[in-house]
Protein backbone atom coordinates (compact mmCIF):
# COMPACT_ATOMS: atom_id res chain seq x y z
CA UNK A 1 0.00 0.00 0.00
CA UNK A 2 2.98 2.10 0.39
CA UNK A 3 3.83 1.91 -3.24
CA UNK A 4 0.55 3.26 -4.03
CA UNK A 5 0.92 6.68 -1.85
CA UNK A 6 1.05 10.20 -3.34
CA UNK A 7 4.44 11.24 -2.59
CA UNK A 8 5.73 14.73 -0.83
CA UNK A 9 4.48 17.82 -2.23
CA UNK A 10 1.80 16.78 -4.48
CA UNK A 11 0.02 14.78 -1.10
CA UNK A 12 0.53 18.15 0.11
CA UNK A 13 -1.78 19.71 -2.86
CA UNK A 14 -4.41 17.57 -2.68
CA UNK A 15 -4.67 17.67 0.97
CA UNK A 16 -4.81 21.48 1.14
CA UNK A 17 -7.37 21.42 -2.12
CA UNK A 18 -9.21 18.38 -1.09
CA UNK A 19 -12.73 20.32 -0.72
CA UNK A 20 -11.80 21.43 -4.36
CA UNK A 21 -11.16 18.05 -5.43
CA UNK A 22 -14.49 16.64 -3.83
CA UNK A 23 -16.26 19.12 -5.57
CA UNK A 24 -15.03 18.70 -9.17
CA UNK A 25 -15.61 15.15 -8.56
CA UNK A 26 -19.04 15.58 -7.81
CA UNK A 27 -19.67 17.94 -10.88
CA UNK A 28 -17.99 14.90 -12.90
CA UNK A 29 -19.88 12.36 -11.66
CA UNK A 30 -23.19 14.35 -11.71
CA UNK A 31 -22.84 15.39 -15.28
CA UNK A 32 -22.42 11.75 -16.35
CA UNK A 33 -24.79 10.70 -14.15
CA UNK A 34 -27.37 12.90 -16.02
CA UNK A 35 -26.49 12.15 -19.30
CA UNK A 36 -26.69 8.22 -18.16
CA UNK A 37 -30.51 9.44 -17.25
CA UNK A 38 -30.97 11.23 -20.51
CA UNK A 39 -30.13 8.00 -22.23
CA UNK A 40 -32.42 5.66 -20.52
CA UNK A 41 -35.40 7.41 -19.55
CA UNK A 42 -36.24 10.17 -21.59
CA UNK A 43 -34.38 8.89 -24.58
CA UNK A 44 -36.56 6.04 -24.15
CA UNK A 45 -39.99 8.25 -23.29
CA UNK A 46 -38.93 10.96 -26.55
CA UNK A 47 -38.33 7.72 -29.33
CA UNK A 48 -41.82 6.88 -28.47
CA UNK A 49 -43.12 9.82 -28.78
CA UNK A 50 -41.34 10.34 -32.10
CA UNK A 51 -41.94 6.93 -33.35
CA UNK A 52 -46.21 7.94 -32.50
CA UNK A 53 -46.04 11.04 -34.17
CA UNK A 54 -44.71 9.48 -37.58
CA UNK A 55 -47.81 7.63 -37.49
CA UNK A 56 -50.03 10.96 -35.96
CA UNK A 57 -51.38 13.91 -36.96
CA UNK A 58 -51.44 15.31 -33.63
CA UNK A 59 -48.84 14.05 -30.80
CA UNK A 60 -47.37 15.35 -28.02
CA UNK A 61 -43.70 16.39 -28.18
CA UNK A 62 -42.49 17.06 -24.84
CA UNK A 63 -40.12 14.48 -23.75
CA UNK A 64 -38.57 15.06 -27.37
CA UNK A 65 -38.07 18.43 -26.56
CA UNK A 66 -36.82 17.88 -22.74
CA UNK A 67 -34.43 15.54 -23.81
CA UNK A 68 -32.44 18.07 -26.65
CA UNK A 69 -33.15 21.09 -24.45
CA UNK A 70 -31.17 18.64 -21.34
CA UNK A 71 -28.73 17.64 -24.00
CA UNK A 72 -27.85 21.09 -24.53
CA UNK A 73 -27.42 22.37 -21.19
CA UNK A 74 -24.89 19.47 -20.68
CA UNK A 75 -22.67 20.72 -23.68
CA UNK A 76 -22.59 24.13 -22.13
CA UNK A 77 -21.52 22.84 -18.45
CA UNK A 78 -19.11 20.67 -20.41
CA UNK A 79 -17.82 23.71 -22.70
CA UNK A 80 -17.77 26.21 -19.77
CA UNK A 81 -16.60 24.16 -16.95
CA UNK A 82 -12.99 25.54 -17.87
CA UNK A 83 -14.78 28.50 -16.43
CA UNK A 84 -14.96 27.54 -12.76
CA UNK A 85 -11.55 25.97 -12.82
CA UNK A 86 -9.91 29.73 -14.26
CA UNK A 87 -11.86 30.76 -11.09
CA UNK A 88 -10.48 28.28 -8.57
CA UNK A 89 -6.61 28.91 -10.00
CA UNK A 90 -6.57 32.30 -9.80
CA UNK A 91 -8.29 32.71 -5.90
CA UNK A 92 -7.97 29.58 -4.04
CA UNK A 93 -4.45 27.72 -5.78
CA UNK A 94 -2.30 30.43 -6.21
CA UNK A 95 -4.02 33.64 -4.75
CA UNK A 96 -4.58 33.13 -1.63
CA UNK A 97 -1.57 31.61 -0.94
CA UNK A 98 0.45 34.19 -1.76
CA UNK A 99 -1.87 37.04 -0.06
CA UNK A 100 -1.91 35.30 2.82
CA UNK A 101 1.61 34.33 3.15
CA UNK A 102 1.60 30.22 3.52
CA UNK A 103 3.50 29.98 0.08
CA UNK A 104 6.57 31.98 1.32
CA UNK A 105 6.30 29.74 4.36
CA UNK A 106 6.57 26.30 1.82
CA UNK A 107 9.71 28.36 0.47
CA UNK A 108 11.23 28.20 3.37
CA UNK A 109 10.82 24.69 3.87
CA UNK A 110 12.98 23.31 2.01
CA UNK A 111 10.51 23.69 -1.34
CA UNK A 112 11.64 25.40 -3.88
CA UNK A 113 9.35 28.41 -5.74
CA UNK A 114 9.84 26.33 -8.77
CA UNK A 115 9.33 22.66 -7.49
CA UNK A 116 5.86 24.67 -5.42
CA UNK A 117 4.67 26.10 -8.56
CA UNK A 118 4.91 22.59 -10.11
CA UNK A 119 3.32 20.74 -7.89
CA UNK A 120 0.49 23.20 -7.67
CA UNK A 121 -0.21 23.17 -11.83
CA UNK A 122 0.95 19.47 -12.54
CA UNK A 123 -1.84 18.10 -10.02
CA UNK A 124 -4.54 20.03 -10.90
CA UNK A 125 -4.15 19.48 -14.42
CA UNK A 126 -3.73 15.91 -14.00
CA UNK A 127 -7.15 16.00 -12.05
CA UNK A 128 -8.27 18.13 -14.83
CA UNK A 129 -7.42 15.92 -17.85
CA UNK A 130 -8.94 13.13 -16.15
CA UNK A 131 -12.38 14.50 -15.18
CA UNK A 132 -12.97 16.79 -18.57
CA UNK A 133 -11.44 13.61 -20.80
CA UNK A 134 -14.28 11.27 -18.70
CA UNK A 135 -17.32 14.00 -19.66
CA UNK A 136 -16.16 14.21 -23.49
CA UNK A 137 -16.09 10.44 -23.75
CA UNK A 138 -20.02 10.29 -21.81
CA UNK A 139 -21.17 13.38 -23.75
CA UNK A 140 -20.34 12.01 -26.99
CA UNK A 141 -21.97 8.73 -26.91
CA UNK A 142 -25.10 10.46 -25.42
CA UNK A 143 -24.90 13.12 -28.66
CA UNK A 144 -24.73 10.36 -31.23
CA UNK A 145 -26.99 7.94 -29.39
CA UNK A 146 -30.49 9.45 -30.37
CA UNK A 147 -29.26 11.99 -33.24
CA UNK A 148 -33.51 12.01 -34.24
CA UNK A 149 -33.88 13.78 -30.32
CA UNK A 150 -30.86 16.00 -29.78
CA UNK A 151 -31.21 19.77 -30.48
CA UNK A 152 -28.50 21.55 -32.65
CA UNK A 153 -25.87 19.87 -34.91
CA UNK A 154 -22.13 19.72 -35.13
CA UNK A 155 -21.65 23.65 -35.34
CA UNK A 156 -23.36 24.78 -31.96
CA UNK A 157 -21.38 26.62 -30.01
CA UNK A 158 -20.95 24.20 -27.18
CA UNK A 159 -21.45 21.25 -28.67
CA UNK A 160 -18.75 21.85 -31.00
CA UNK A 161 -16.50 22.18 -27.81
CA UNK A 162 -17.97 19.34 -26.06
CA UNK A 163 -17.84 16.43 -28.03
CA UNK A 164 -13.58 16.66 -28.30
CA UNK A 165 -10.38 17.40 -26.78
CA UNK A 166 -10.99 21.04 -26.90
CA UNK A 167 -12.84 20.62 -23.58
CA UNK A 168 -9.26 19.17 -21.62
CA UNK A 169 -7.42 22.49 -23.62
CA UNK A 170 -9.57 24.97 -22.32
CA UNK A 171 -9.66 23.60 -18.62
CA UNK A 172 -5.90 23.52 -18.98
CA UNK A 173 -5.49 27.17 -20.20
CA UNK A 174 -7.64 28.21 -17.80
CA UNK A 175 -5.89 26.74 -14.96
CA UNK A 176 -2.45 28.86 -16.60
CA UNK A 177 -4.36 31.61 -16.86
CA UNK A 178 -5.70 31.50 -13.23
CA UNK A 179 -1.70 30.90 -11.88
CA UNK A 180 -0.39 33.29 -14.32
CA UNK A 181 -2.93 36.29 -12.89
CA UNK A 182 -2.32 35.09 -9.54
CA UNK A 183 1.14 36.14 -9.28
CA UNK A 184 1.13 39.16 -11.14
CA UNK A 185 -1.75 40.39 -8.93
CA UNK A 186 -0.85 38.34 -5.54
CA UNK A 187 -5.04 39.06 -4.63
CA UNK A 188 -7.42 36.63 -4.27
CA UNK A 189 -10.37 38.40 -5.33
CA UNK A 190 -8.79 40.40 -8.38
CA UNK A 191 -7.04 37.14 -9.67
CA UNK A 192 -10.45 35.45 -9.95
CA UNK A 193 -12.09 38.04 -11.40
CA UNK A 194 -9.73 38.69 -13.96
CA UNK A 195 -9.05 34.93 -14.37
CA UNK A 196 -12.42 34.59 -14.98
CA UNK A 197 -12.62 37.19 -17.83
CA UNK A 198 -9.44 36.07 -19.58
CA UNK A 199 -10.97 32.58 -20.09
CA UNK A 200 -14.08 33.91 -21.28
CA UNK A 201 -12.17 36.06 -23.75
CA UNK A 202 -10.54 33.25 -24.86
CA UNK A 203 -13.65 31.55 -24.98
CA UNK A 204 -15.40 34.32 -26.98
CA UNK A 205 -12.03 35.34 -29.75
CA UNK A 206 -12.67 31.67 -30.29
CA UNK A 207 -16.08 31.13 -31.15
CA UNK A 208 -16.04 34.29 -33.12
CA UNK A 209 -12.96 33.65 -35.56
CA UNK A 210 -13.72 29.73 -35.66
CA UNK A 211 -15.02 29.63 -38.97
CA UNK A 212 -11.30 30.76 -40.67
CA UNK A 213 -9.81 27.97 -38.67
CA UNK A 214 -9.82 26.01 -41.38
CA UNK A 215 -10.28 26.62 -45.03
CA UNK A 216 -13.99 26.45 -46.44
CA UNK A 217 -15.84 25.05 -49.22
CA UNK A 218 -17.07 27.48 -52.37
CA UNK A 219 -19.98 25.86 -54.42
CA UNK A 220 -20.69 27.04 -57.47
CA UNK A 221 -24.03 25.89 -59.54
CA UNK A 222 -25.69 27.65 -62.43
CA UNK A 223 -29.04 27.62 -60.51
CA UNK A 224 -29.93 28.80 -56.71
CA UNK A 225 -29.52 25.05 -55.20
CA UNK A 226 -30.62 23.88 -51.66
CA UNK A 227 -27.94 23.62 -49.12
CA UNK A 228 -25.81 20.23 -48.36
CA UNK A 229 -26.77 18.77 -44.98
CA UNK A 230 -25.52 18.79 -42.06
CA UNK A 231 -22.72 21.79 -43.18
CA UNK A 232 -22.34 24.62 -41.49
CA UNK A 233 -23.83 27.85 -43.46
CA UNK A 234 -21.31 30.75 -44.14
CA UNK A 235 -22.64 32.75 -46.83
CA UNK A 236 -24.60 32.50 -49.65
CA UNK A 237 -25.44 34.91 -52.92
CA UNK A 238 -25.17 35.36 -56.60
CA UNK A 239 -22.21 35.60 -59.33
CA UNK A 240 -23.31 39.15 -60.87
CA UNK A 241 -20.59 40.58 -63.68
CA UNK A 242 -18.03 38.12 -62.87
CA UNK A 243 -18.05 39.21 -59.10
CA UNK A 244 -19.56 37.63 -55.77
CA UNK A 245 -22.95 39.28 -54.54
CA UNK A 246 -23.81 37.69 -50.79
CA UNK A 247 -27.20 38.00 -49.77
CA UNK A 248 -28.22 37.01 -46.17
CA UNK A 249 -31.52 37.10 -47.31
CA UNK A 250 -32.22 34.85 -49.76
CA UNK A 251 -32.25 35.20 -53.46
CA UNK A 252 -32.78 38.44 -55.36
CA UNK A 253 -34.99 37.41 -57.61
CA UNK A 254 -38.23 35.16 -56.80
CA UNK A 255 -41.38 34.09 -58.42
CA UNK A 256 -41.92 30.97 -61.19
CA UNK A 257 -39.52 30.06 -63.63
CA UNK A 258 -39.85 33.10 -66.14
CA UNK A 259 -39.94 35.45 -63.66
CA UNK A 260 -36.62 34.47 -61.88
CA UNK A 261 -35.45 33.85 -65.29
CA UNK A 262 -36.07 37.69 -66.20
CA UNK A 263 -34.72 39.06 -63.01
CA UNK A 264 -31.82 37.11 -63.10
CA UNK A 265 -31.24 38.30 -66.90
CA UNK A 266 -32.00 42.19 -65.40
CA UNK A 267 -29.39 41.75 -62.93
CA UNK A 268 -26.84 39.67 -64.96
CA UNK A 269 -26.49 37.08 -62.54
CA UNK A 270 -24.19 34.36 -64.19
CA UNK A 271 -24.74 31.63 -60.83
CA UNK A 272 -25.06 31.06 -57.66
CA UNK A 273 -22.72 29.97 -54.71
CA UNK A 274 -22.69 28.52 -51.76
CA UNK A 275 -19.66 28.90 -48.70
CA UNK A 276 -19.80 26.48 -46.17
CA UNK A 277 -17.82 23.99 -44.17
CA UNK A 278 -18.88 20.23 -44.82
CA UNK A 279 -19.16 17.79 -41.49
CA UNK A 280 -15.93 16.55 -42.37
CA UNK A 281 -14.18 19.66 -41.36
CA UNK A 282 -15.13 19.11 -37.84
CA UNK A 283 -11.85 17.99 -37.03
CA UNK A 284 -9.66 20.14 -38.42
CA UNK A 285 -11.31 23.00 -37.06
CA UNK A 286 -11.13 21.10 -33.70
CA UNK A 287 -8.17 20.33 -33.51
CA UNK A 288 -7.10 23.72 -34.79
CA UNK A 289 -8.95 25.46 -32.46
CA UNK A 290 -7.02 22.90 -29.70
CA UNK A 291 -4.14 23.69 -30.52
CA UNK A 292 -4.40 27.47 -30.51
CA UNK A 293 -5.79 27.17 -26.40
CA UNK A 294 -2.96 24.45 -25.36
CA UNK A 295 -0.38 27.04 -27.36
CA UNK A 296 -1.61 30.11 -25.17
CA UNK A 297 -1.87 27.62 -22.28
CA UNK A 298 1.80 26.95 -22.57
CA UNK A 299 2.83 30.34 -22.92
CA UNK A 300 0.64 31.43 -19.67
CA UNK A 301 2.65 28.42 -17.68
CA UNK A 302 6.09 29.85 -19.16
CA UNK A 303 5.57 33.46 -18.27
CA UNK A 304 4.41 32.27 -15.10
CA UNK A 305 7.77 30.70 -14.50
CA UNK A 306 9.59 33.61 -15.73
CA UNK A 307 7.49 35.76 -13.62
CA UNK A 308 8.04 33.28 -9.94
CA UNK A 309 11.82 34.81 -8.97
CA UNK A 310 10.75 37.94 -9.39
CA UNK A 311 7.37 37.32 -6.90
CA UNK A 312 10.33 35.25 -4.83
CA UNK A 313 12.26 38.39 -4.00
CA UNK A 314 9.56 40.36 -3.82
CA UNK A 315 8.58 38.33 -0.74
CA UNK A 316 11.80 38.42 0.78
CA UNK A 317 12.20 41.96 0.74
CA UNK A 318 8.45 42.14 2.49
CA UNK A 319 9.48 39.47 5.34
CA UNK A 320 12.79 41.58 6.07
CA UNK A 321 11.20 44.39 6.05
Amino acid sequence: MSALRVPGLPRTVLRLHRPALIVWGAFVAALIGWLVWLNTVTSSAGERERAYCDHHETCNILDQLNYGQRTVWVATLVCYSSLAVAAWAGASLIGRELESGTAQLAWTQGVSPARWLAAKLAVPALLTTLGCTALVLAYRRAWSAHPGLRDGDWTSVTTFVARGPATVAYALCALALGALTALLLRRTLPALGVSLAATWALHFALERFREHLWPSVTRVTATEDVWPRHVWQLESGTIEHGHRVAHAGGSPCEGNPAQVKQCADKLDITGYYQVYHPRSHYWPLHLVESGIVLAVAALATVLAFRLLPRRTRAARKESLA
